[in-house]
């Protein structure tokens, strides 16, 4: 294996096992290399989402009571965060993982209408993701979001850059195709109407370049005109 492709492999597998739990791949980020290749994510695999994922406005669930076929069903979360169940009416779901809304639901129809009720819930869609925004600004983490937001958007919700980002290189990294993608965007030119103000979706991840970027994104950051990765510039 290559010096390069060892250095994509072993920083893949940093920074992206983490954010999509049982996706983490080993292979380096393919380049898309101009706007058209850098599309929407991968439907999120209901299979993915792990035990400790807790449910968001939107989100659908599948909830089975056996031999109840009146109470079975889909339901969404709505948003204000709760489904709407026969007989029990509001049940609050924000927050919660699939074990505890189960145990919810059970209580609430065990204490008033079932003798010791047999409830499954399952995850039927995942709308409620979480992004990553991490380098130059001002508080980087993950941040939930329901559905997609914008480039601009996600940094404002982790309080805009730092004096020291170089906002003419901000990157996203996203699956696409069951391929990790990137693509470098320039806020300034966004902010001026002068490029589209990308969306960014549930479980990408947003790099502001800058002084203060750990050394591993600044060492894959600096990397990436070299290897022709699509640039708004």
């Amino acid at each position: 294996m290559s010096i390069r492709r060892s250095f994509w492999a072993a920083l893949a597998l940093l920074m992206f096992g983490w954010t999509l739990a049982g996706c983490a791949s080993h292979i380096a980020p393919n380049v898309a290399r101009n706007p058209a290749n850098f599309t929407a994510p991968d439907t999120p695999d209901r299979s993915a989402v792990g035990q400790d994922y807790r449910l968001g406005a939107l989100d659908t669930v599948n909830v089975s009571v056996f031999q109840v076929p009146d109470v079975t069903g889909d339901y969404q979360v709505d948003p204000g965060g709760d489904l709407n169940m026969p007989l029990i009416g509001r049940v609050n779901a924000q927050g919660k993982t699939l074990a505890e809304l189960q145990k919810t639901i059970h209580d609430r129809y065990g204490a008033k209408y079932l003798q010791n009720p047999d409830v499954r819930v399952e995850i039927k869609q995942a709308v409620s993701q979480r992004i990553t925004v991490d380098g130059a600004v001002n508080q980087p983490g993950i941040y939930p979001v329901n559905g997609d937001i914008s480039l601009i958007q996600a940094i404002a919700t982790a309080k805009g850059t730092t004096g020291d980002a170089l906002v003419s290189r901000v990157v996203i990294f996203r699956k696409i195709n069951g391929e990790r993608e990137a693509a470098v965007f320039d806020l300034r030119r966004i902010r001026r109407g002068e490029q589209g103000d990308p969306a960014v979706y549930g479980n990408d991840v947003v790099v502001v370049d800058g002084s203060r970027v750990r050394q591993t994104y600044r060492d894959l950051i600096s990397t990436l005109p070299v290897i022709g990765l699509f640039s708004a510039l």
